[in-house]
């Protein structure tokens, strides 16, 4: 299959003021190359060791199937013995010995088939697993390969996808279907030259059915596949929004924004569900003409088998094998075809990750080839540099830049967001290619030094630092991956990692944890403040004693007191190397040796920042913005009401451990862990569970399983056709009814007819109800995820990576439960009971006989079922294994920027070694079980001989009676195991049936679903907070919120200040309800916030948080959120408001323009001034800012500051900030310190008593 370029990526924005030479360079970024997909293709990766046992495997698939072709010979011999007896009733003992020695070869094909059976699928799964793996490792290698462009459009969701969905539809290509397909192939084949040795003519007659079910194939099969591939492309769709909205869970329940958002992704779902129906469809049909064909072949056989044998040219011996061989060739294409959608699938899901490994990447982490210089300096100079974004080519970003950076040197960049200082790092990291000019490194270019030395000799510390979830320890260690440091004695990384976090200001509140360094910080370090996070991110940076520093807002999230400890620590790290830094706090570049001051992608000024001062300019006007000469009033108290003595706490923000999402109950918190209860369902609930799913498709499933029921029956009405066709060619007019071999055709014609409707209407019934289920599955489970409260979130194991992965797995798996599987099992437990029907009804002794084996056959299959089962539920590292490739996938940036490529692979085959070791262990047992009910098939016919045989010889039974009864039992032992062929899909279906309804049934103790408490059409907005306490759950002997009482009367500005990690941000949680206090009452307009209903409460008030959320869409639809009914004239005036309507105009789309994934294609105070504009657009009577203009240059952060001066007029506002210029104008200010409120007071009267806030005040002047 020939894919097109990756799908995944939308189409790009116009590039027509680009000239030619430029729009390569943009192409060359975003291109993903045409690599042809075929099912082949999947082995490509397969090794000398793999080839060998798939070789072997697929000789041991081989043999198993042509067991069953072999058997005509014997009945074909059997069925010339039982005629000689008819002839000659004298040899008696003659025919009785030739019964014991069919018998025995029956028993000897049962045991070869045993031992085939299991060591082809116990080889396929092993190489199945082991490929996959290998594949799972290169796609991720892949992705850590490409350039950042790539990521702009690619959502960490989709990656996600690829690497759990799709590869697990790539392994279900290559493991246990592969050796049942061989086998039904190799039946066939096999049966098909029996036909041929033992009549040539007759066999090529029938071999005209062969051609027309490959034509089948051929039509109705592209067509399959083509709706296989547009259905994944859409899955994967709607699992990068998922990622992204259940990262930004707090975003989501403080907006309310869950119903606009579960609609968004039904929406994506509704287009995937269409192209997944049609698909199954497809499929139906192509099967529906396929048994047609089938039955028409064996009309073919009897009609034309009987002209032969008339002109002398055929026995009744030849045309019995020959018409056996036949029909064990279609029933094994009827076991063949529900597995042939497999290997579609597989190469559909393929064809996006195999894109992705064979992308040369313009700008490879991974390539070797480069200068690496003995020595580096740190002179850094850009020459004449234009650079645009490849996703936004119409917007130039640096116009003819240059800029020359002395070594060992601090170089400062300040202006305004989006003036193109980021950008800088981006080009010095070599994460984009210019359009022109060239960036020198102690005058090389840098795009002829190795890429990886590049980066190793270079730390960043970004504005949004990412941790990956790991400890303290392991996150300070990644910044010693490719020093001289990194495989040193553990005590001497100790030694430097202590020492970094000395410097960083961090080691004191590492210390109090109970762990200390190793405590893990969870999933993109989100178990500590930011402030925290921040000071690991430079302790990280500086462990190694990098030659060149990039500190890209590196003190943003800290509070004033750790910033002046950590600016004064990194001023030390800069002597002797070159650092460039990035702020917005100028008085963080006060002693940098050079300012540069951009705007608009181009340098307005230079220079030092007294020499800068002078020219009383651009700089001059940004540092008379943050100026804070305060006058000093009246001193005042120190105490504060609600003050209490207590432990040391280090965190802010910190989360619970809990199993959560196996609950159903959770207790009231009360500063204890939560306990929860895991719940186990039977296997008829679960089944009830997938029916309620199903509940709008009721009646056309019922309509589908009548007619699985119908065509279930086909196959003992066929045994009645055959065994009256074959006594009707022997014994002419001793058959049922006296009729004619023609009659009995026409019969079989008759029922080829019937079954291309039965199986049509099945086939289509059941597709459209499997489709809708999946559909159904993953809304109500992204639903059920969005209405958890935030304890649930908080858990370490419970990741945006590993519930997109759960999303996107467990819906798919339990279609086992509904469509072709279910079908397929009616379809065999029909053919079982009419099976025994007409077997007993025709010779009752010979059918119960034969029949006492299916319970056997059952037991295999039951236990089967059961060891897969428990196997679904011992691979949790699958989850595990997603979960950290999604993560790294998703924190790319900082991958490239640590060269934590190869550490991460190494870590990743860790765990998948662990996976792959736990499902062949498993795979290994059930494949026993599997060969062993296979092979009692064997024995079955052997029984079915011989009883029959005695009873021939006794002459109790006619020649008619044990066609039929042997024909009816072949079948129904046939299908009783076809039905546990589908157990993998069973057993994954009732382990994802266990988990969704374990999620689907959690009720949290916040419900946001709740219809309950009191609704409100407006507030007034008085708030007071009564001797609170809070502890987190997980974290009972740390104590966050110590007594702490504040009061906020309506239309106040109230301002929380303090240390990272004194209980600001907790404070917001609890107003936004995210979390119940342990003891304390927070009140609303006097009524407790528990008491109003939820979503009514939050409805008043607006949030803007200092990790901006933006999603994957337009500006437009992320400013909307759940103001979809908003004007146009409120949403540019919000924007005006918020100082980014300009912004967004001088952009080619507008409102229109998309945002990339997570908000990627735009600066940090781009981002942050969307969602200002998106809370003043709810015209909340309650606003929260936490850190709101953190991102924000210092024009910005005026003008925005100004507008929220003026927007915060009718409204309470609360807000935190580090920078005291956008709080000294609050009506009071609450300084808080280790989770007590320590000073309260206007500005004025805070600076006046020189305490705690006066302290803050003073770091901060800048002494203009």
């Amino acid at each position: 299959m020939a894919s097109e370029k990756d799908a995944s990526l939308p189409t790009r924005n116009s590039s027509q003021f680009l000239d030619p030479d430029e729009k390569a360079i943009v192409d060359l970024q975003l291109d993903v190359p045409k690599v042809k997909v075929g099912y082949f293709s999947l082995y490509r990766y397969a090794n000398k060791k793999e080839i060998i046992i798939i070789v072997f495997s697929a000789i041991a698939a081989i043999v198993a199937g042509a067991v069953l072709p072999l058997m005509t010979l014997v009945f074909g011999n059997f069925a010339g013995s039982f005629s000689n007896f008819y002839s000659d009733t004298s040899a008696l003992a003659h025919f009785k010995h030739q019964i014991k020695t069919f018998t025995l070869y029956f028993v000897y094909l049962g045991i070869t088939s045993f031992f085939s059976v299991y060591f082809s699928i116990v080889g396929f799964s092993y190489t199945g697993e082991r490929m996959t793996q290998k594949i799972r490792e290169l796609y991720l290698a892949a992705i850590f390969r490409q350039n950042i462009a790539f990521f702009d459009f690619l959502g960490s969701g989709e990656i996600t996808t690829r690497i759990t969905a799709d590869m697990n539809l790539v392994q279900d290509g290559l493991s246990q279907k592969v050796a049942l397909v061989i086998t039904g192939c190799a039946t066939f084949v096999s049966a098909l030259i029996v036909g041929f040795v033992r009549s040539w003519r007759l066999s090529l007659v029938m071999l005209s059915a062969t051609v027309a079910i490959l034509m089948t194939m051929a039509i109705f099969g592209t067509r399959m596949r083509k709706n296989q591939t547009q259905a994944v492309d859409a899955f994967a769709t709607a699992g990068t929004l998922a990622e992204e909205v259940i990262s930004s869970a707090r975003n989501v329940n403080a907006f309310g924004t869950q119903k606009r958002l579960e609609k968004k992704h039904d929406s994506f779902l509704v287009i995937a569900s269409g192209f997944d129906f049609k698909a199954k469809a497809f499929l139906g049909i192509m099967i529906a003409c396929m048994m047609t064909i089938l039955n028409l072949q064996f009309g073919l056989a009897f009609w034309q088998g009987s002209r032969f044998i008339h002109s002398h040219e055929l026995t009744v011996s030849q045309l019995l094998t020959v018409t056996m061989s036949m029909m064990i060739a279609g029933i094994s294409i009827g076991h063949i075809l529900p597995h042939i959608g497999a290997f579609g699938l597989a190469a559909a899901a393929a064809a996006k990750i195999f894109n992705t490994i064979e992308r040369k990447s313009p700008i490879d982490p991974e390539s070797d080839s480069g200068v690496k210089p003995d020595k580096v300096t740190g002179k850094i100079e850009f020459k004449n540099i234009n650079l645009v974004y490849p996703s936004r080519p119409d917007t130039r970003i640096l116009d003819d830049f240059s800029l020359l950076i002395p070594a060992g040197k601090m170089t400062a960049i300040v202006g305004a967001s989006g003036s193109g200082k980021s950008t800088l790092f981006g080009l010095i990291e070599r994460f984009y290619l210019p359009l022109a000019g060239e960036v020198l490194l102690d005058g090389i270019n840098i795009s002829a030094l190795n890429l990886r030395w590049l980066r190793r000799n270079i730390s960043l510390v970004s504005q949004e630092p990412v941790l990956f979830s790991t400890t303290i320890y392991e996150s300070i260690a990644h910044g010693l991956v490719g020093t001289e440091y990194e495989n040193e004695r553990e005590d001497v990384k100790t030694s430097l990692i202590e020492k970094a976090a000395k410097i960083a200001n961090a080691y004191d509140f590492i210390t109090c944890l109970p762990q200390k360094f190793n405590s893990r910080v969870g999933e993109r370090g989100s178990l500590l403040s930011g402030g925290q996070k921040q000071r690991i991110a430079i302790a990280r940076a500086i462990v190694s004693d990098p030659k060149i520093l990039l500190l890209d807002e590196a003190t943003a999230s800290l509070d004033t007191k750790s910033e002046s400890a950590v600016q004064k620590a990194l001023d030390q790290a800069s002597k002797g190397r070159t650092t460039i830094v990035i702020a917005h706090r100028l008085s963080t570049i006060m002693n940098a040796d050079n300012i540069v001051v951009m705007s608009s992608g181009k340098i307005v000024e230079q220079g030092t920042h007294h020499q800068l001062l002078d020219q009383k300019t651009v700089y001059y006007t940004l540092v008379q913005a943050q100026e804070l000469m305060s006058k000093v009033i009246l001193p005042g108290e120190k105490g504060v009401e609600g003050e209490t003595s207590g432990d040391f706490s280090a965190d802010d923000e910190k989360r619970n451990a809990l199993h959560l999402i196996q609950s159903t109950t959770s207790t009231k918190h009360t500063g204890t862990p939560v306990k929860t209860e895991k719940k186990n369902y039977t296997t008829w609930q679960m089944v009830k569970f997938a029916w309620s799913l199903n509940k709008s498709e009721h009646r056309i499933m019922i309509f589908g399983f009548v007619f699985a029921t119908l065509s279930g029956f086909a196959y003992p009405v066929q045994s009645i056709f055959f065994g009256n066709a074959i006594n009707a060619l022997t014994f002419p007019h001793s058959s049922t009814g006296e009729h004619p071999i023609n009659f009995w055709s026409l019969m079989f014609l008759m029922l080829g007819l019937s079954s291309l409707i039965f199986h049509a209407c099945q086939g289509t019934a059941l597709g459209f109800a499997s489709a809708r289920l999946v559909r159904r599955a993953r809304e109500q489970a992204f639903q059920s995820i969005l209405r958890q409260d935030m304890s649930f979130f908080d858990q370490d194991q419970v990741t945006s990576g590993s519930l997109a992965s759960f999303l996107s797995i467990e819906a798919n798996r339990l279609a086992g439960m509904s469509g072709a599987t279910l079908a397929a099992i009616l379809n065999s437990c029909a053919t079982i009971v009419g099976s025994l029907a007409i077997g007993i009804s025709f010779g009752w002794k010979l059918a119960l006989v034969c029949a006492s084996t299916m319970p056997i056959l059952l037991a295999c299959g039951y236990w089967r079922f059961r060891v897969l089962s428990e196997m679904e539920a011992r691979m949790k590292r699958t989850t595990d294994a997603a979960t950290f490739a999604c993560e790294a996938a998703s924190s790319i940036r900082t991958v490239a920027s640590l060269t934590l490529e190869k550490n991460l692979r190494d870590e990743y085959h860790v765990q998948l070694d662990a996976q792959a070791f736990d499902n062949l262990r498993y795979s290994t047992f059930s494949a026993i079980l599997y060969a062993f009910s296979q092979s009692v098939a064997m024995f079955a016919i052997a029984l079915s001989f011989w009883y029959g045989g005695t009873l021939i010889s006794k002459q109790e039974y006619t020649l008619v009676q044990f066609f039929i009864c042997y024909a009816a039992v072949i079948n129904g032992s046939q299908s009783a195991g076809a039905i546990f062929s589908f157990a993998p899909d069973m057993g994954e279906a009732k382990s994802a049936a266990q988990l969704l309804m374990s999620l689907l049934h959690r009720v949290p103790l916040i419900d946001s679903w709740s219809t309950e408490g009191h609704q409100v059409e407006r507030v007034d907005g008085k708030i007071e907070l009564k001797d609170v306490r809070f502890t987190y759950p997980a974290r009972p002997d740390q104590k966050v919120l110590r007594g702490v009482s504040l009061t906020a009367l309506p239309g106040q500005f109230i301002a929380l200040v303090g240390a990272s990690g004194s209980g600001k941000s907790t404070v917001m949680a609890l107003l936004e309800r995210f979390y119940d206090p342990t003891s304390g009452t927070i009140l609303v307009d006097d009524l407790e916030i528990p008491k109003y209903n939820l979503q009514n409460y939050r409805s008043h008030m607006a949030l803007v948080s200092q990790e901006t959320t933006l999603y994957t869409g337009t500006i437009r639809e992320n400013i909307l959120t759940d103001k979809e009914d908003a004007s146009e004239e409120a949403i540019v005036q919000a924007c005006k408001d918020a100082n980014i309507y300009e912004f967004i105009m001088s952009l080619p789309d507008g409102f229109n323009t998309l945002v990339g994934a997570k908000g990627s294609l735009l600066s940090g105070g781009q981002r942050q001034r969307l969602a200002i504009a998106r809370a003043l657009l709810r015209d909340p009577k309650i606003l929260l800012l936490d850190e709101a203009t953190s991102s924000l240059d210092s024009a910005s952060e005026a003008a925005v500051q100004a507008a929220l001066d003026k927007a915060a007029k009718g409204r309470t506002t609360i807000a935190i900030a580090h920078r005291l210029s956008t709080t000294q104008h609050a009506d009071c200010l609450y300084v808080f310190d280790n989770g007590r409120v320590v000073e309260r007071g206007r500005h004025d009267e805070l600076m006046a008593r020189k305490g705690v806030y006066w302290e803050l005040g003073r770091l901060q002047e800048l002494g203009v």
